[in-house]
């Protein structure tokens, strides 16, 4: 290349560069906060994290460029979350994530302006979050986990797996409105499964351990774990409870299963993040969450762990099986 031709070229691409740089710092810096139930450290806490960004990524927002995400963590009580909710809200954000019934409440309570999507909450009208599914009516929308009718087949895949269960504890937070509605559901269909059930109410991991000791006493038993923050945060100690007193046990997410539990039926949780940002994405475009209607589950999954079931002495029927959406063995 002649030195002339050379220096027109370099001169063509230093005058770009201010544009690109009028661009960049042009981009507007948006706000969004995450309010999670769980610790940040939590592997599931993570994913699910994780999964919420790259809904954002593939819609163009990238944390840093173009928008930034405050997040809050839960860390072991009520007291701790109505803070974390406060502490985000006094941030301004353009729009919150707010992850479960137990995190959404304190939200509200904090802010009735500042837009706000909730995720894995199963009775958002009746918890009082939105008006109604189709039309939610103030600055909230998002996704609901699952009808609680949902109950009666935890029963059915709990009887299936484990036939002689007429016994069944259902873990459950009684300080949510889901809490209480998992266990009416269960409790009405229980009886046409033959099953009789108590529910046992998450506190402290010592109150739990004292509940499922106290029922294991007696045989033909099994537990239902029901969907909750608090339940995520024991999981583990739910999961070894059940194993140490050999109680087949069924669970409302996937990762309760990977952890060692026996069997899991529920929504693909980590798709609802996904999703989630989608409307995070539509809000800050100026939609309106009263107008953005909640949306239900789109996939649910069986989760069976063929070698838990063996410790339990359980042979896990072929029509179970073949239904299964994935099989740890």
């Amino acid at each position: 290349m002649r030195r002339r031709e050379f220096i027109t070229l370099l001169g063509g691409v230093a005058a770009t560069w201010p544009l690109v740089a009028r661009a960049q710092q042009g981009e507007r810096m948006r706000r969004v906060g995450v309010l999670m139930p769980f610790s940040a450290n939590d592997p599931q806490s993570k994913a699910r994290f994780s999964a919420f960004q790259q809904g954002l990524d593939k819609l163009g927002w990238a944390d840093g460029r173009n928008l930034r995400i405050d997040a809050r963590w839960f860390a072991g009580s009520a007291d701790d979350n109505r803070k974390n909710a406060a502490e985000l809200v006094a941030l301004a954000p353009e729009v919150i994530l707010a992850s479960g019934s137990a995190t959404v409440g304190p939200v509200l309570q904090a802010t009735r302006t500042v837009p706000v999507v909730f995720v894995i909450v199963p009775d958002p009208v009746g918890a009082g979050l939105v008006n109604s599914l189709a039309r939610p009516g103030g600055n909230a929308t998002g996704f609901t986990t699952f009808e609680y009718s949902i109950g009666a087949k935890w029963l059915e895949v709990l009887k299936q797996i484990a036939p002689h269960v007429t016994r069944t504890a259902v873990v459950r937070d009684p300080a949510i409105t889901a809490g209480i509605g998992q266990w009416g559901a269960i409790q009405t269909a229980a009886p046409s499964f033959g099953v009789e059930v108590s529910p046992i109410n998450i506190s402290d991991a010592a109150e739990i351990e004292r509940a499922v000791a106290a029922f294991a006493h007696r045989s033909n038993g099994g537990l239902i774990v029901t969907g909750s923050g608090l339940a995520v945060v024991h999981r583990d100690l739910i999961v070894s409870l059940a194993t140490r007193h050999k109680l087949p046990a069924v669970y409302f997410e996937r990762y309760f299963v990977g952890a060692g539990g026996l069997v899991s039926y529920g929504p693909d949780f980590l798709d609802q993040y996904r999703r989630a940002a989608s409307y995070v994405d539509r809000i800050l475009k100026g939609e309106k969450p009263a107008e953005l209607p909640v949306q239900a589950p789109t996939k649910y999954e069986l989760v069976i762990n063929l070698k838990t079931a063996k410790t339990l002495g359980l042979e896990v029927p072929a029509s179970l099986l073949a239904r299964a959406d994935e099989v740890i063995e």
